[in-house]
Formats: C-alpha cells, sequence, structure tokens
C-alpha cells in the first residue's frame, strides 16, 4: 500500500535556521532515507518551496488564482514522501524515523492510493 507522509512545520521556524543548522538536519534526514531506500519503502519525496511563492486555484469555472496556500494552521505543508508500506504501523513508523531526526516537525500520514493517468481506477498500474 501506498502512503503519503505530509510534513508540517513552522516555516518561520525552518526558515530562520543557518545553512549549516539546515545541512546538519537534511544530512540526519538523508541517513533515514537511505534506509527505507535499501528497505524498498521509499519513492518519490519532495521539500516544498516556500509558501509566499504558492498559489492557491479555487472556485468555480476557471478559477481564480489567489496567492498562497490559506493555511488555517501555524504550521505549513513543507514537504512530502510517497512510501511503500505493508500497514499503516509500518507508514507510522517510517514517520517516527524521520520525527526523531526533526523532532519539532509534524508529520500526518494518509493512506494514498495511485491514480495513474489512463488506467482505470483501483488498478494501481
Amino acid at each position: 500500500m501506498i502512503y503519503a507522509i505530509l510534513a508540517y512545520h513552522e516555516e518561520h521556524i525552518v526558515t530562520s535556521w543557518t545553512p549549516e543548522e539546515d545541512a546538519a538536519l537534511m544530512n540526519a534526514l538523508l541517513k533515514v532515507h537511505d534506509a527505507h531506500v535499501r528497505a524498498g519503502h521509499l519513492g518519490p519525496a519532495a521539500r516544498l518551496g516556500p509558501t509566499a511563492e504558492a498559489k492557491t486555484l479555487r472556485g468555480p469555472g476557471p478559477g481564480t488564482v489567489l496567492d498562497g496556500p490559506f493555511a488555517e494552521t501555524k504550521e505549513q505543508l513543507l514537504g512530502f514522501y510517497l512510501v511503500d508500506c505493508e500497514s499503516m504501523e509500518a507508514a507510522l513508523g517510517f514517520a517516527r524515523d524521520l520525527k526523531r531526526v526533526n523532532p519539532t516537525a509534524v508529520y500526518e500520514i494518509r493512506p494514498a492510493p495511485l491514480f495513474i493517468p489512463g488506467a482505470p481506477l483501483g488498478s494501481g498500474a
């Protein structure tokens, strides 16, 4: 089963880190990533750009483009992982590995069935 692990953090805290602090955290996260790559669990992952550069498309018809993500929480979605785990418990274990090296982050874990354009829904292939 594919799970999405969504990484939230208070953006002003992350952007206040020195380049050395950010690099140290990323190196620690890369060690977690490497272990899960070897186990065959880690799929695509991304560190998202700043929310100040985000746009939101909403509304009827062609929609209206608005600046920002308009999150109504202190934390913003700053990145995500797609992981292939046998169960929610295994996906939670992966998120706990990430949290161990990035303890101030918040991780949301959700099932994420694959959608492959052109394939029948639910086929996953």
